[in-house]
C-alpha cells in the first residue's frame, strides 16, 4: 500500500506537467504598424512613455532579434499569417486597393490552423491581405472581422460591399460612392465583408479596435480563441483618441501611448477574466518606424538594414513564459505559425512553410539555439542573418531616405556587419572576414534558387462587373459647403 502510494505521489508532477502541456492556449497577436525598435522604453525610448508595453513584457521574455518577413506591410502580414515568405507566396510587398490580387484562400493561415482545432477567430484591425473575395479575413479562416483592408494613407475601392446602415461622413451620399468617390486617406471601416463607416473616424480606430478586442475576449473567455490584432496606428496618417490628444508636441508620440494603452487594457482584460495563465500574449510590429524611431539600428521602415525588419517583441504566458528573461537567438514572425502548431495542437500546412518551431527558445529551455542557421529575406536587394552575422550581398551606397548612417561608405562590392559588436551596422567588415561572407553568399544563392523555383500563386480578387474603377485617386476637388 506505501509502495503504490509512494508511486502515486512521485507521479503527480508527471501527470500535472503532462496537464499543462496538452492545455491549449487562447493567443493574442498584437501586431502594431510602422512602430519602430526605438519605440518602446524597454529598448530605450524615453519619449513616449510605454509603461504597459513594459511592465509586461519584464514578466514575459523579450525578443532583442525578432526579424519580420518583410520591410514594409503586404508582405510581412503574408509572413506572419502563413509562416512562408512573401516570395513564396507571390504576393506583392505593398497591396493598394487597385492590387488585383492577394493571398490565396488555399495557403493556411494561424486563424485557418487554430480553427480546425476548435479555435474562434478574430481580426480585429488592419487586414492588408487582399479587400476583396476571396481574400478577406473571413475567408482566410478567421470568424469576425472589424477594420480596414489596407493602410490608412490609401482610398476606397468602388467594387468593396456598402452596408444597408453605413455610416457615411464628410456630407457624402451614396450617390457619391455609386460615381466612383475615392479620396487619398479616406478609407472604409468593414465588418465582415461589408463597409459600415466611410470615412472611418481614424481617430478613434485604436479605441475601437481594443473595445472589440475585449467583446470578443470577453465572449469567449470559455472557449478556444485566437485575436489577431493589427493595429492601425502607428502608421501615417497619424491619429490618436481625445484622451490622448495634446499629450505630446508630435503626434506620433501620444500615437505610441495609446497603442501602449490598448496593450495594458487587453493584458488586464485577461487577468480580470482570469484566463492570463492560459493565454499565450504576443507583441510585435509589421516593420520598422516610418515616423518614431528605430534606434540603434540603422536605416527605417522599407529597408532591409536592421532598422527596417528587426522589431521589438515581446512574448508574455505567465507560468510558462519565464518572466524577466531576454532571448538573444534570431526568431522571426515566420516562426509564430509552427510554433503555434506545437502548442495548440494544430496541423501544419502540407505545403511547404519556411518558419520553425521555437518553444524551446519561448519557454527558456537551457542551451536552447535559433533554428535558422540562415535567415535569408528575398526583399529589395535582400540580406542574410546568421548568428551575429548580418550580410548583404550588395555594395553599400551613400544617402537615400531609409538609410540613416553618417559617415564613409565602404567600396567593398559585398557587406558584413557584427550585430553583437556594431548594432547599428556601421563598419563594413566583410573584407577581413572571407570565409564568412563566402559561407553566407552561398546560403544566399541558394535560398534565391530554392525559393524562385518553388513560387506558388496568389488569388485573383473578384470585382463585380459594374464596380467603378480601383485606380489611385488624383487631385480631386472639394466638395462646395452645403447651403444653410
Amino acid at each position: 500500500m506505501q509502495h503504490r502510494l509512494l508511486i502515486a505521489v512521485l507521479a503527480l508532477p508527471l501527470l500535472l506537467v503532462s496537464a499543462m502541456a496538452a492545455e491549449k492556449p487562447n493567443v493574442v497577436l498584437i501586431f502594431i504598424d510602422d512602430m519602430g525598435y526605438g519605440d518602446v522604453g524597454f529598448n530605450g525610448a524615453t519619449i513616449p512613455k510605454t509603461p504597459n508595453i513594459d511592465t509586461i513584457s519584464k514578466d514575459g521574455m523579450r525578443f532583442s532579434d525578432f526579424y519580420v518577413g518583410c520591410a514594409v506591410c503586404t508582405g510581412s502580414r503574408t509572413a506572419l499569417m502563413t509562416g512562408t515568405h512573401y516570395r513564396r507566396l507571390s504576393m506583392a510587398a505593398v497591396n493598394f486597393p487597385n492590387s488585383s490580387k492577394g493571398l490565396h484562400p488555399d495557403e493556411v493561415t494561424i486563424a485557418d490552423m487554430l480553427k480546425e482545432v476548435g479555435y474562434k477567430t478574430a481580426c480585429i484591425g488592419k487586414w492588408h491581405l487582399g479587400h476583396l473575395p476571396p481574400c478577406l479575413p473571413t475567408y482566410q479562416g478567421f470568424d469576425y472581422y472589424y477594420g480596414i483592408p489596407y493602410s490608412n494613407d490609401m482610398w476606397i475601392d468602388p467594387a468593396n460591399k456598402l452596408s444597408k446602415n453605413i455610416l457615411l461622413r464628410e456630407d457624402l451620399t451614396l450617390e457619391d460612392l455609386k460615381a466612383g468617390h475615392k479620396k487619398r486617406n479616406w478609407v472604409p471601416l468593414m465588418e465582415g465583408e461589408e463597409v459600415i463607416e466611410y470615412p472611418a473616424d481614424q481617430n478613434t480606430l485604436t479605441k475601437r479596435y481594443t473595445e472589440k478586442a475585449i467583446e470578443f475576449i470577453t465572449a469567449n473567455k470559455d472557449n478556444s480563441f485566437f485575436v489577431y490584432l493589427p493595429h492601425t496606428m502607428v502608421h501615417l496618417p497619424l491619429a490618436v483618441s481625445k484622451a490622448f490628444e495634446g499629450r505630446h508636441d508630435k503626434i506620433i508620440h501620444s500615437a505610441i501611448e495609446e497603442v501602449d494603452w490598448s496593450v495594458g487594457e487587453i493584458a488586464k482584460t485577461l487577468t480580470k477574466l482570469g484566463i492570463d495563465k492560459k493565454t499565450l500574449f504576443i507583441f510585435t510590429s509589421d516593420n520598422g518606424a516610418a515616423v518614431g524611431s528605430s534606434l540603434p539600428l540603422r536605416a527605417r521602415k522599407g529597408s532591409v538594414y536592421d532598422g527596417g525588419i528587426r522589431e521589438p517583441t515581446f512574448m508574455w504566458w505567465p507560468g510558462r513564459i519565464p518572466s524577466d528573461t531576454v532571448c538573444r537567438e534570431v526568431t522571426a514572425s515566420i516562426d509564430i505559425l509552427p510554433t503555434l502548431a506545437g502548442l495548440c495542437g494544430g496541423k501544419l500546412p502540407e505545403k511547404k512553410i519556411d518558419g520553425k518551431d521555437i518553444w524551446s527558445l519561448m519557454s527558456g529551455k537551457k542551451d536552447a539555439k535559433s533554428p535558422h542557421d540562415t535567415y535569408c529575406l528575398m526583399h529589395g536587394p535582400g540580406t542574410v542573418r546568421s548568428g551575429k552575422w548580418k550580410y548583404y550581398p550588395w555594395k553599400e551606397k551613400k544617402g537615400g531616405k531609409r538609410d540613416t548612417k553618417k559617415g564613409p561608405v565602404s567600396e567593398h562590392p559585398v557587406q558584413l556587419y557584427d550585430t553583437v559588436a556594431d548594432i547599428g551596422e556601421t563598419t563594413n567588415v566583410a573584407e577581413k572576414n572571407p570565409e564568412v561572407v563566402t559561407m553566407l553568399q552561398k546560403a544566399w544563392d541558394a535560398h534565391v534558387k530554392e525559393l524562385s523555383a518553388n513560387t506558388r500563386p496568389s488569388a485573383a480578387m473578384i470585382r463585380p462587373k459594374n464596380a467603378s474603377s480601383s485606380q489611385r485617386p488624383g487631385g480631386q476637388k472639394k466638395k462646395p459647403a452645403k447651403k444653410k
